[in-house]
């Protein structure tokens, strides 16, 4: 048996590896890809971090300076496979659990293709961004266009000439909109069910990471307000465009849905340059339409669902109420869930999910030493 098995070779299963052998303690990490970083390979080509480069190095290694300010997927998994060989990390790679189970004195991790891994101490840090979720919107599959979700999405290449919906106006659908009206979509619509938080990436060099470091432990009542100024100092109105002012207060709204605002790296150009046209949501399908909130409906060639990920946690475990509605772990990022479980990566805050995984690893690290 393991003494600490990591589930997931990503940012924050990296991180806590790397934290738990500063502390003598060494760990097996095991990955479902053919690497580290499984998931940021597969994002789409022109996406950047959103974060600060300076603000998004993991514990015990900067991101080279050399990467930029912003720095770029393919430079962002060079880093981590850096990050894994700094520190010598013992990654198994092609591994994929399909079951954990507890057994007496630790967890037993069902294998695809069979076999049992076990282990005392298990961290689970698979990431929230695990499974792509596409809704059962009604008449789906009678559509004779083609529908790929954004985990699908690389390039605009492949849709050159073509009429193009996305469904969701989060940071993702936004940056294929921009992407797909840069390289030669014939059109681009985007569907928006609920009015997005605009903000700008930088303003006067100051990024907005700051501000949600910053800023994020105030209460609703207070940052909502702030929010609110400051969006409409930095942000056009954007309503002869089509696009709503949110109705819900940014703070109250994260609280509520893990939700994080939309950082403009071009939308809103596309959007006042009526490159992209933004719609209602969708609502349904007919064999040669989509069907909007609203009553209308577009006919595109492609449908690109950027309608978010689910953690994939729930069909692992059978205990589910280590799990909320979500599928998001209730205990994670510095207390065990139950003895010898931890998890670790899935917290969705105002400061940057890669700052965020260097501070649970090394809170999850200096638990499980302290052991």
């Amino acid at each position: 048996m393991r003494n600490v098995t990591v589930l997931g070779a990503g940012a924050a299963g990296l991180a806590v590896a790397a934290q738990l052998k500063a502390r003598g303690v060494d760990s097996v990490i095991l990955e479902r890809g053919p690497g580290v970083a499984t998931s940021w390979r597969g994002r789409y080509d022109r996406l950047r971090l959103h974060t600060t480069r300076r603000l998004s190095g993991l514990p015990g290694m900067p991101i080279p300076r050399g990467y930029g300010r912003w720095v770029k997927r393919d430079d962002l998994v060079r880093y981590l496979e850096a990050y894994a060989g700094k520190f010598a990390l013992d990654v198994r790679t092609g591994t994929t659990a399909r079951r954990i189970a507890p057994i007496d004195g630790g967890w037993s991790l069902e294998l695809e293709g069979g076999g049992d891994h076990t282990t005392r101490t298990l961290v689970v840090a698979t990431g929230y961004l695990h499974t792509p979720a596409v809704p059962d919107w009604p008449g789906r599959d009678q559509w004779a266009g083609t529908l790929v979700h954004s985990s699908q999405y690389r390039n605009a290449e492949p849709f050159r000439g073509k009429h193009a919906l996305v469904a969701g106006v989060g940071n993702s659908g936004a940056e294929i909109a921009t992407d797909l009206a840069e390289g030669g979509a014939a059109s681009v619509t985007i569907a928006i069910r609920t009015p997005p938080h605009i903000v700008r990436r930088a303003v006067a060099g100051w990024p907005a990471q700051m501000n949600g470091i910053l800023l994020g432990r105030l209460p609703a009542r207070l940052f909502d307000p702030l929010a609110t100024v400051t969006a409409r100092l930095e942000v056009p109105d954007l309503r002869p465009y089509g696009v709503d002012r949110p109705a819900q207060g940014l703070m109250t709204r994260h609280l509520a849905g893990r939700y994080v605002p939309l950082q403009d790296v071009g939308i809103v150009r596309d959007v006042m340059a009526r490159r992209v046209r933004p719609v209602a949501a969708v609502q349904g399908f007919t064999a040669s339409s989509v069907r909007l909130a609203d009553g209308s409906s577009v006919e595109p060639d492609v449908l690109i669902a950027a309608t978010g990920y689910g953690s994939g946690l729930r069909e692992l475990f059978e205990d589910p109420s280590l799990f909320d509605g979500t599928g998001v772990p209730h205990v994670h990022g510095g207390a065990p869930a139950r003895p010898g479980l931890w998890f670790t990566g899935y917290d969705v805050n105002l400061g940057g999910m890669l700052r965020q995984a260097g501070i649970e690893a090394r809170k999850v690290a200096r638990r499980i030493a302290a052991r």
